[in-house]
């Protein structure tokens, strides 16, 4: 008979300490408790092997899987994750398949495992997401069409200084050009920055930004000091709409893992964290693999404009144009009148075209900044009047489509 059903284990123990105590041989002993003689030597091999633990059921469950992933092979994945504490398998795979060739590197899946076992994952909560929004990307589809500026969230060092990192990215390539740890956020302390990345890697087609300072104000034209300085170079100002991030999510996506690597947590002083941003730039463009990229690096992408920075000319607009210079506190004369215009395009000059009977538009370069109001002596938003029907698209673009010989392009009047 087999075991009695009073408990497998209790009576697998009886029959252990009957063997130990030797008053019967194990022949009898295995007739007694009704078991052959190899079920009693097996369990008295557990016994003596595990102790107690020895007798209670094992699971059959194969040991060792025929493909399953050599220790060898999971320790250079964890290692590399250990030096790499923000990367996933994708990224993990790539970077050993080209440090190691000649192994055979488990799937990604299998990777994620492998982490997740040596306790090197956080589980994330899901979250619904709304679809982003893709219109502003279309243009990114070559290095310098269009580049991404932004300041991360600031935060304070270790020694209470705090830094607001201003970066600089391709929205092709994803090639971050720079990120640089400033104090301040005004254009006079960005303008230095920006004209050394002009000058190291040529001139992009446009500058997408949101609608803080010092891309930005709340003037005619959403203009700033900055953006008018942009606009003479030819570089076109792109705004997200406001509260929308996920228009320039290339943008975005890189501050996260910016901000994982380099502030979590922050450096003791501002000249440490901005050793620390120029290792993770110099990680991010030449090692770290991107998957939009076909996991290549942005280095292997990414090439300088053809477009070199000078110093922008006077700014020119066609014969038939009427020429206003705006004065330092941001007014023009016309016809008798003082009309406010912006602070932003102080010691600028604008230009000023009949669209309409009656109706004079405001221009720089050939950019449509509004309409003048003479009864109010300001220039009303050209986005507002369009919306009011005050004028047509077509009419604000008409003085430089009939222009003869009017060159294309912003900045090149």
């Amino acid at each position: 008979m087999p075991w009695k059903e009073t408990c497998a284990v209790d009576e697998r123990m009886r029959f252990v300490m009957e063997v130990e105590r030797g008053e019967m041989s194990k022949a009898g002993l295995c007739r007694q408790f009704g078991i052959g003689r190899p079920t009693g030597e097996k369990w008295l091999d557990r016994y003596r092997q595990l102790g107690l633990a020895g007798l209670a059921d094992q699971s059959r469950a194969a040991r060792r899987h025929p493909n399953e992933t050599p220790e060898e092979i999971a320790e250079l994945i964890v290692a590399l994750r250990r030096r790499h504490r923000h990367w996933g398998p994708k990224k993990l795979r790539v970077l050993l398949e080209r440090k190691y060739p000649q192994m055979h590197w488990p799937a990604c899946s299998t990777m994620g495992e492998i982490l997740r076992r040596a306790g090197l994952t956080v589980p994330r909560r899901r979250r619904h997401r709304t679809p982003a929004y893709t219109q502003p990307f279309a243009a990114c589809d070559r290095p310098n069409a269009v580049w991404c500026a932004d300041f991360k969230g600031w935060f304070r060092t270790g020694d209470g200084t705090r830094c607001d990192p201003l970066t600089i990215s391709d929205g092709d390539s994803r090639y971050l050009l720079r990120v640089q740890a400033m104090t301040e956020t005004g254009c006079g302390a960005v303008w230095p920055l920006f004209e050394a990345t002009f000058r190291q890697y040529g001139l992009p087609g446009a500058m997408r930004t949101d609608n803080g300072t010092p891309f930005a104000s709340h003037g005619i034209g959403g203009l700033s000091r900055l953006s008018v300085w942009w606009l003479k170079l030819g570089i076109v100002p792109e705004r997200i709409a406001p509260s929308h991030p996920e228009q320039n999510g290339r943008h975005e996506r890189m501050h996260r893992t910016l901000k994982q690597a380099t502030a979590s947590p922050p450096a003791k002083d501002l000249r440490r964290q901005q050793v620390a941003f120029d290792r993770f730039r110099k990680e991010f463009n030449q090692v770290r693999p991107h998957e939009a990229l076909g996991q290549r690096s942005p280095t292997s992408v990414y090439e300088p404009s053809g477009r070199e920075y000078r110093q922008p000319g006077p700014v020119e607009y066609p014969a038939d144009m009427e020429v206003r210079s705006v004065k330092g506190n941001g007014v023009f004369h016309w016809r008798g009148q003082v009309v406010f215009l912006g602070e932003a395009l102080a010691r600028e000059r604008v230009g000023l075209a009949e669209v309409a009977e009656g109706c004079w538009a405001v221009y720089f370069l050939r950019q449509p900044l509004g309409i003048v109001d003479e009864r109010r002596r300001k220039v009303v938003d050209a986005g507002e009047a369009l919306r009011k029907g005050t004028i047509s698209e077509s009419a604000l673009r008409s003085p430089f489509r009939c222009a003869p010989g009017a060159p294309e392009g912003p900045g090149h009047m």
